[in-house]
């Protein structure tokens, strides 16, 4: 087996794929002193921008778990120099971390950008498998407020969402035996589609969900001063689950990973 690079590896989940993965590999971060300390590993430094030296850094290697950076308005950009610089160097096979529904109208506006990626990534003519995760389960519990309350525009639609660690196993197996999911996409989920109250519900401790108007979803937002763009992510990641766009089950966590999706409930107890 060739090497295998690790992007986003001071990450929550490409630092679970490194931990983990048990073969020969080069991790690829921004910040050397911040990199796992793996036995037989080796580090190496580029920023998803900077394609000469993610050329460089990706030279030798046969398959590349790509992480999406970090959201920006030039995460787009920066993929597709990432990607351009991954066939310059060579690389065989792309594992992309994509997004649930991704599609150029998607409702989530940061869906549009993982389908532009995976565009990008098809047209190079890199072997190539997708991930397209839904939300995290790990990060619901941070969406209640200092009162205890969940506010989004997401009615009573449903999202099937995943746990971080059995999307670090699906991509494992991905990575252990590229050319058997090649040219394949896989929709990450976990074993039921919740609704938001019934998220609370699960968290406990008295947290409720209030179903916020449109209006009132970008007022209560107000506070935190981000741009545009960014409290536009925000707002449409519920207006996605209220027009059904996560609301999708499979079995693909447990065709790769080999073991059932871990619920919401199982996550919060462990």
């Amino acid at each position: 087996m060739g090497l295998i690079v690790v992007s986003g590896a001071t990450g929550r989940l490409g630092g679970r794929v490194a931990r983990r993965l048990g073969l020969p590999m080069r991790l690829l971060v921004r910040q050397p002193t911040r990199a796992p300390q793996i036995e037989g590993a080796e580090v190496a430094v580029a920023e998803y921008a900077d394609g000469k030296a993610v050329e460089e850094a990706l030279r030798g290697a046969e398959t590349v778990l790509m992480v999406s950076a970090a959201e920006t308005p030039e995460r787009v950009a920066q993929h597709r120099t990432f990607v351009d610089a991954a066939k310059a160097a060579g690389v065989r096979h792309l594992l992309y971390t994509s997004f649930a529904g991704a599609a150029p109208d998607a409702t989530f506006t940061l869906a549009r950008d993982h389908w532009a990626t995976e565009e990008h990534i098809r047209a190079s003519g890199i072997g190539h498998t997708f991930l397209r995760d839904n939300l995290y389960a790990d990060f619901l519990p941070f969406l209640v407020g200092e009162d205890g309350v969940i506010r989004g525009p997401a009615g009573d639609g449903r999202a099937a969402v995943v746990a971080q660690d059995d999307i670090a196993d699906a991509a494992i197996a991905v990575l252990r035996d590229p050319a058997r999911h090649d040219g394949k996409t896989y929709e990450m989920t976990g074993p039921q589609a919740l609704t938001l109250t019934e998220v609370a519900e699960i968290i406990g401790g008295g947290v409720r969900y209030h179903a916020e108007s449109l209006d009132e979803a970008y007022a209560s937002r107000e506070r935190y001063q981000a741009p545009r763009w960014q409290v536009d992510a925000w707002v449409s990641t519920y207006t996605a689950i209220a027009a059904g766009e996560l609301a999708t089950v499979t079995g693909d966590v447990a065709t790769l990973s080999g073991h059932p999706a871990t619920s919401l409930r199982e996550l919060l107890a462990a």
